[in-house]
């Protein structure tokens, strides 16, 4: 029960420190782009994302690098920890780099969260590993332990065994010596017997021979019959089968025919969306709301930029960008359920 309350807890940790892990590196992404965006070049602005991923791939290398070696019970030295201070301290900056900039404490306060239950769960969950790791290697130990102490006792039985086996077996060596005389005669009265009841069983045996050969005949034409019948069937199963399988396969075909031409549709519809979009150019002033949430879900649909979905509703990037997550959290969440 305690190994398989540890490898429960295992699977916890693991599971809850890549969501973690998963949802800081998203957070981070979405947070970091604006302010290497704002601080970038504009023919390289495109390049603001680059960034953020390439610190938080190096959180996803130390975290699984950490697990690794604490499952194994080994320890990387002091790079390892350099390397996931330096990467979460990375992280903590460039994420309350903005609203520090801005003087937004209130900011700095909220975009730190991420980043420091990032690097607090890096350090907690390590220390729980090499737990659980110690734990686990325990238990192999006791089990060993208790293996060998099953199979000496095992060994201890098997030479009972064998003991009193070989005291059984001398015991009716002596009782079959004291009776072999006696069956010797037994045996001699038994055989004369015997012979007289393999002459009467011989005489019964040839009349029951020629009832046994017209029954095998009967059957013989019995299965003959049974057998063409059997064939028949099969026969028809096959072709029936083979029918089946035909309409089974013109049916995946005008499926498969039917689902193209629907993604041909949809494909041309967002075509269509985007034209339009693309077409009617940036707004004199800022659309109402209900206007620029429309504007914005067809740009999503559209597969356009948060920067080109703002412009076409004249609102800002942020605001488009918080649009876009909820489009994207209102696609995902029926695919989780």
């Amino acid at each position: 029960m305690r190994d398989v309350q540890i490898r429960s807890s295992e699977r916890a940790l693991s599971v809850g420190t890549w969501l973690i892990v998963g949802g800081a590196m998203l957070y981070s992404v979405l947070t970091v782009t604006p302010l290497m965006a704002a601080h970038t070049a504009p023919e390289w602005r495109w390049t603001a994302p680059i960034l953020p991923l390439v610190v938080d791939a190096a959180v996803v290398i130390v975290v699984r690098l950490d697990s690794v070696l604490a499952r194994l019970g080994g320890q990387g030295g002091p790079w390892p920890v350099a390397l996931r201070w330096m990467t979460g301290a990375m992280t903590l900056a460039l994420n309350i780099g903005a609203s520090a900039l801005a003087g937004d404490l209130v900011g700095v306060a909220i975009h730190s969260v991420a980043p420091l239950l990032l690097i607090v769960t890096a350090e907690a969950g390590l220390a729980y590993r090499r737990a659980i790791t110690a734990a686990v290697h325990g238990l192999e130990e006791q089990a060993r332990a208790d293996r060998r102490a099953r199979e000496q006792a095992a060994q201890e039985r098997d030479d009972a065994r064998e003991r009193r086996a070989r005291e059984r077996r001398e015991h009716e060596a002596s009782v079959a010596r004291e009776q072999r005389e006696h069956e010797h005669r037994l045996i001699r009265e038994e055989a004369e017997r015997k012979e007289r009841i393999r002459r009467e069983e011989a005489d019964r045996a040839e009349a029951a021979a020629a009832a046994e050969r017209d029954a095998r005949e009967r059957r013989e034409q019995e299965r003959v019959e049974r057998e063409r019948l059997e064939r028949q069937a099969a026969q028809q199963r096959d072709l029936e089968a083979r029918q089946k399988a035909e309409r089974e396969r013109q049916a995946r075909a005008d499926q498969a025919e039917r689902e193209r031409r629907e993604q041909i549709r949809e494909q041309e519809r967002i075509e269509r969306e985007r034209a339009e979009l693309l077409s009617a150019g940036p707004p004199a002033e800022k659309l109402p709301e209900d206007r620029a949430r429309v504007v914005v879900r067809s740009a999503f649909t559209a597969g356009l930029a948060v920067r080109v979905a703002a412009e076409l509703s004249g609102w800002s990037v942020g605001w488009a960008s918080a649009r876009y997550q909820e489009l994207r959290d209102a696609d995902t969440a029926p695919a989780l359920g």
